[in-house]
């Protein structure tokens, strides 16, 4: 991999005559309001008001992204005990896991377009599809249409705007790239919080259709914000990026860090889906405080996703991370013997603040090993619970995938330093 170089020139276009042959180049400068691309030169600007923007728009795509995401948990409470209470907590948490699916997954498409300098069209095409969703989701009355609307709509429009959101962040940070990653991903744990709170006090006053159609004009205004702001700073890349790059798998980091995403968002959204389900006949029967677990743990998220940034700057990414992973496994593993309202609230804001890392520090652990920067399982707890009738197997299941991810990140590490016990990585 070679690092991708910086040039303070206006972009170039070529046009070419094929009649005569005659090569003439008309020099452009995108400087105007909705350009894609600023002005850069070969120093990252680690501040100043435009980077700090930057920092804001894509704190509103992660508060419509994950954020959004993270407010699944309401709504599987609410699928649960109304419209769909005769499916199973496994087929209801198929919603979550297709909009979390596509929101990883069409990145694969995202990415290559991005790198081509489609970021005003990855933002509009995004905006317009999350936006479209929820109102959509505001008129459904049955699983297919929530399938279709909540899933694939919106899973569809968080998958193109989140490439945006932490690829932009690199291209104007160095020093202080975990802090304005920080920020950035705090994003989605406020999403969390304001969504949540949001359902939980509309839905009973003006019906689950109009709370839905004022969440979406919440992202809508949300949503403008990142896209009148955002601005590439380098220029597009000329040649067009596979859609897999296999060499990328040829090396033994890149394999680890891959293996510990994967098994982390397996298990990371268990816990989100069905803490409050869990609370309600665990310890809070009845209690309205059950309904506001989610919105606990997205609250003791943002402190959870900041901390981890600064202390990645003294004792490296990777080390962070590692961290992170083995105290959200040790907390879900707490979570079995959660009987009582409080037991329940801790264990919301505990997993909240230590599964934090797990948002904040992958974007910010892929950038400390690779170079060239433009290179860059909820059901099975449902069918877990339809078949045992107990939370205790999902409890389990969850705490030792996430375990298993702390396994993968340690391989990564040593892959990374070798045999040296101690050093930063």
């Amino acid at each position: 991999m070679s690092d991708r170089s910086h040039d303070e020139a206006p972009a170039a276009v070529k046009v070419v005559d094929l009649n005569d042959g005659i090569l003439s180049e008309v020099q452009k400068t995108e400087s105007h309001v909705g350009a894609d691309v600023t002005k850069d030169d070969d120093t990252l600007p680690d501040g100043g008001l435009h980077a700090w923007l930057q920092v804001l728009g894509s704190f509103c795509l992660y508060w419509n992204t994950w954020g959004m995401l993270n407010t699944f948990g309401v709504y599987q409470t609410y699928y649960q005990d109304g419209p769909l209470r005769d499916m199973s907590p496994s087929a209801i948490s198929w919603i979550g896991s297709i909009q979390s699916f596509l929101l990883l997954f069409v990145g694969v498409i995202s990415g290559p377009l991005y790198d081509k300098g489609h970021l005003r069209s990855l933002l509009v095409s995004g905006s317009v599809l999350v936006v479209f969703g929820m109102m959509m989701t505001s008129l459904c009355t049955q699983y297919w249409q929530l399938v279709l609307a909540q899933a694939i709509c919106i899973g569809l429009g968080t998958g193109l705007l989140y490439i945006p959101s932490i690829a932009i962040i690199p291209q104007y940070f160095h020093r202080r790239k975990a802090l304005a990653m920080g920020l950035v991903v705090s994003g989605s744990s406020c999403g969390g919080v304001f969504y949540s709170i949001v359902f939980n006090q509309l839905q009973p006053k003006i019906g689950f259709g109009w709370t839905i159609r004022v969440e979406g004009l919440i992202s809508l205004l949300t949503l403008s914000i990142a896209i009148a702001i955002l601005r590439r700073r380098e220029k597009p890349s000329e040649e067009i990026r596979t859609l897999l790059d296999l060499p990328a798998f040829r090396e033994r980091p890149y394999i680890f860090y891959c293996a510990a995403l994967c098994t982390s968002n397996i298990a990371f959204f268990t816990p989100v889906f069905y803490m409050q389900p869990y609370a309600l006949v665990h310890g809070l029967e009845g209690q309205t405080i059950a309904l506001y677990l989610v919105a606990i743990m997205n609250a003791c998220s943002i402190l959870g996703r900041l901390a981890p940034s600064l202390i990645a700057n003294k004792i490296g990414p990777v080390h962070t991370l590692l961290c992170s992973i083995v105290c959200t496994g040790i907390t879900v593993f707490g979570w079995i013997t959660t009987k009582t309202g409080w037991g329940n609230i801790t264990f919301a804001a505990f997993f909240g603040f230590f599964s934090g890392g797990i948002i904040a520090l992958p974007p910010i652990v892929l950038t400390s090993f690779t170079k060239d920067l433009s290179r860059l399982g909820t059901p099975i707890g449902g069918a877990i619970l339809n078949s045992t009738g107990s939370y205790l197997g999902i409890q389990l299941y969850a705490g030792s995938v996430i375990m298993a991810t702390a396994c993968c990140l340690l391989a990564l590490r040593f892959a990374l330093t070798g045999k040296k016990m101690i050093t930063k990585a």
